[in-house]
């Protein structure tokens, strides 16, 4: 195990694999920026830009849906920097409505837009722009865990091609910026526990107070860093432990502000998160976990709701990588726990396992559905990360023919599945990490209307459903919004009418004056006719 070990440490990865890595790099970095507009901007998506313009959901509804008809341009402000709120009221609308967002990534963003506009593809750029910063993280990580330059280089070639972290590198939202402190806060960690510097230490109180100013679910981190702290050092109270315990505190002390909000605000929370606590079965729950893990590596069979009209037997059957992907996953694991120290798999262990046990258990236990929701997950999925890059690393330079050749095919198909995948879905106007989905087509049907009226409510997602949709729509469409029970008063001086997914009770009550056609199955848009008489 040693010698193992020992060979993966020294062993520098030859110029023929660093020159590919160099290729995956740069395809990385295309896939991250190409077509930055083309999927929908989605409902999560538009309140990020609600958020922005400093507009609370509340000031939204109050002065839009009020059954006054206007065009979609003079309700842009809503999703954008404006003269009329400040950067404050950006702070003040999360603070009020959605204190389980810290307000990091928003003030980077509005700062952002107000220098660069306020485009679909504007706006996401800093997020894909974050997201190339997880590269030199997650090198500098495998350095520290491994001491090894073929692990670090491995590392970065399944972080540049995989689905998963490139959707969410281009999702206008705090994830790629997580995904960046978790990872600089880890290296930082190693680093600081090898050197014992008080600089170090420094450095590392400043992570994890960004990692909780992005977000909240950064605190599972600290847990986990803490529990590898206190293992490392048999549960003494050691001058390690002390350096940590003072770094961690001065981090969370300055988050001090943000938890009394979380704090005033845990009913807000409860009730708009309430959609991620329905029960789900146990098996509907393994299910999920597995397919989530396998996005990490692939997901071009995925691409069948989105290009209906696309027949490729071939990328259908790649969804039987699904339990091969898990076998690697799981293999992985149980190689770096017989073949590396201690200190490395523990750490690797406890990054993936905190986090993803902090969110399983209450879902099995009390029931919900968070575990399922890829992105509350990304440390976990780190580690999945670092323990398959780790296998990969020691087992193409086997000293034995069969298994090198063996596992480089492995290597070549994981990363091709990646590259496939990534090629695949930016092709796309949605992918499974959005909702929304019928958005796009929706608005095209009403930007070809000839004199159009759109009609909803703030029935169910409603509201950041209109907010997504305002993204698509020409800015001369006219629209009109209701508070639900009220009934719209539909001016005649339009030639064609649309209601945006009536709840029952309202679609009843419009039936009695006129006729709904659905525009398309499952689209959630009628068309309003008048009934012959």
């Amino acid at each position: 195990m040693i010698n193992r070990q020992s060979l993966i440490a020294k062993y520098f990865p030859p110029i023929g694999l660093r020159f590919l890595i160099i290729i995956l790099l740069i395809l990385g970095i295309f896939f991250r920026f190409a077509y930055l507009d083309r999927k929908v901007y989605w409902h999560d998506e538009a309140y990020t830009s609600l958020r922005i313009s400093g507009y609370t959901k509340t000031e939204f509804v109050q002065q839009v849906f009020n059954g006054r008809v206007f065009a979609v341009g003079d309700i842009q402000k809503y999703q954008q920097p404006n003269s009329e709120k400040g950067l404050i009221n950006t702070i003040n609308s999360l603070a009020v409505e959605d204190a389980q967002h810290p307000p990091l990534y928003y003030v980077m963003l509005r700062l952002w837009m107000q220098f660069f506009g306020n485009s679909v593809a504007t706006t996401r750029s800093l997020s894909a722009i974050i997201s190339l910063i997880a590269f030199p993280c997650i090198y500098w990580l495998c350095l520290e865990l491994f001491q090894s330059p073929i692990t670090a280089w491995i590392s970065v070639a399944f972080l540049t091609v995989s689905p998963f972290n490139v959707l969410y590198a281009q999702e206008a939202r705090e994830l790629s910026l997580w995904m960046v402190t978790t990872l600089l806060g880890s290296a930082v960690l190693l680093r600081a526990i090898r050197l014992g510097s008080k600089h170090l230490w420094g450095i590392y109180a400043v992570t994890v107070a960004l990692g909780l100013y992005t977000f909240l679910f950064s605190a599972l981190v600290a847990i986990a860093h803490a529990i590898y702290v206190f293992a490392i050092e048999s549960f003494r109270f050691t001058k390690t432990v002390k350096a940590y315990l003072i770094a961690t505190s001065v981090g969370f002390l300055a988050f001090v502000p943000w938890i009394l909000t979380v704090i005033n605000s845990l009913s807000e929370i409860h009730r708009t998160t309430t959609s991620a606590q329905a029960r789900q079965s146990v098996s509907a729950l393994v299910s999920g976990w597995i397919s989530n893990i396998s996005y990490l590596f692939a997901d071009f069979w995925r691409y069948e709701p989105f290009f209906p009209d696309l027949n490729l037997p071939v990328l259908r059957w790649g969804r039987f990588l699904i339990p091969l992907l898990l076998i690697l996953v799981i293999y992985s694991f149980l190689f770096l726990y017989r073949q590396a120290g201690t200190r490395v798999w523990l750490f690797v262990f406890i990054l993936s396992g905190v986090p993803a046990l902090a969110l399983i258990l209450p879902d099995l236990i009390i029931g919900g559905k968070v575990s399922l929701r890829a992105r509350y997950v990304i440390p976990s999925y780190v580690g999945v990360q670092l323990a398959v890059a780790y296998l990969l690393a020691g087992q193409i330079i086997s000293s034995k023919l069969i298994a090198r050749k063996f596992w480089q095919l492995v290597m070549v198909v994981v990363i091709s599945s990646g590259v496939v995948s990534c090629a695949v879905s930016s092709q796309a106007e949605t992918w499974w990490n959005k909702s929304s989905h019928a958005n796009p087509q929706i608005a095209r049907i009403i930007n070809k209307a000839n004199k159009p009226l759109l009609i909803s409510s703030n029935y169910s997602l409603n509201i950041g459903d209109i907010m997504s949709l305002i993204n698509l729509l020409d800015t001369q469409v006219q629209m009109q919004l209701v508070i639900e029970p009220s009934m719209p008063n539909i001016p005649d001086s339009f030639s064609e009418v649309f209601f945006y997914n009536p709840s029952k009770e309202l679609r009843y009550e419009l039936e009695n004056k006129y006729k709904l056609v659905e525009v398309f199955q499952y689209s959630r848009l009628w068309r309003l006719e008048q009934k012959s008489s």
